[in-house]
């Protein structure tokens, strides 16, 4: 629209410069035509919008926002329209502890009492993006600062206001998943009244006070030692149990052989002893008990 005004301007001075003696006179003409050609080459250039992809152009016309939204394209608009650009693409606000990780420069982690009264130290990343059809209120209503008015302290507020119903050690470890569920719900509603939507929060990193950490970590070891005192003793038992069932084992062996051998079985296995020796090619003199004790010597000669 500059080029259009730059156009009137010339236009004028061209009126000027005819009402003026010579030789200004003379140029007049001239001046008036380029004018013209300025000015309809502004109003053309002017009705005509390109917008990028991944962005949504809103239009203001003399300070009234329009509710029709332009799509990434080319549009024929009203010159005199305003278009303010909003991109609908992913965007990343972090909080961290960590200097230059996050939007704000230095530590910008939340700081949060936990039920317990410790200070609980938390890094956060929201991921969200502008709602296309929301973007004219998101303009009239809070303005292309939507990140510094909205996106920050509804977060750190969300996360304050659900952290203090755990205990710190809580945070740090089996209720994790279940505080991040619940500051994801009410992060998403409060973006939604304003026109934003959230696509993921991520809970980066909960520190918790050194004091706090040395007696989990004591906890931990104490428990690793319990685990593996049971591991022992479980083995023990059945080992015991092993050495049981083997001596009862040889008890009951002992027992059959006490009272299911008589002497006449004992004399029979003897004799059949002796005989798989006496008819071995390598024996040369054997000596075997006879009748009444008397002994009886063989030999292979």
């Amino acid at each position: 629209m500059l080029i259009a005004v730059l156009g009137i301007i010339m236009l004028v001075v061209g009126i000027v410069l005819k009402r003026s003696p010579e030789p200004g006179s003379h140029f007049a003409g001239i001046v008036k035509a380029v004018g013209l050609i300025v000015v309809f080459l502004g109003i053309g250039l002017s009705s005509v919008k390109q917008i990028e992809h991944g962005t949504v152009g809103v239009q203001v016309l003399f300070g009234k926002v329009q509710e029709n939204v332009l799509e990434s394209g080319l549009h024929f608009i009203n010159p005199l329209v305003e278009v303010t650009p909003f991109t609908i693409q992913t965007q990343n606000y972090t909080m961290s502890e960590k200097d230059n990780e996050g939007q704000q420069q230095g530590d910008d982690a939340i700081r949060v009492l936990s039920s317990d009264g410790l200070e609980v130290t938390i890094d956060l990343s929201v991921l969200y993006k502008v709602n296309p059809a929301r973007a004219p209120f998101i303009l009239q209503n809070i303005g292309e600062k939507y990140q510094d008015i909205i996106v920050r302290p509804v977060t750190r507020t969300a996360i304050r206001d659900n952290a203090v119903n755990y205990q710190a050690v809580d945070l740090y470890s089996i209720k994790r998943q279940e505080f991040q569920a619940k500051i994801n719900q009410t992060i998403t509603q409060s973006f939604a009244k304003n026109g934003l939507e959230v696509q993921q929060i991520l809970v980066r990193n909960i520190s918790l006070p050194s004091s706090v950490k040395a007696s989990i970590e004591s906890k931990i070891n104490a428990e690793q030692d319990a685990q593996k005192m049971q591991f022992v003793l479980q083995k023990e038992r059945q080992e015991a149990d092993r050495k049981r069932v083997e001596a009862q084992g040889i008890a009951d062996y002992q027992k059959i052989l006490s009272t299911g051998l008589t002497d006449k079985q004992l004399e029979y296995q003897s004799i059949l002893a002796q005989k798989e020796i006496a008819l071995s090619p390598n024996t040369k003199i054997i000596i075997m008990g006879g009748n009444k004790g008397n002994p009886i010597m063989l030999s292979d000669k």
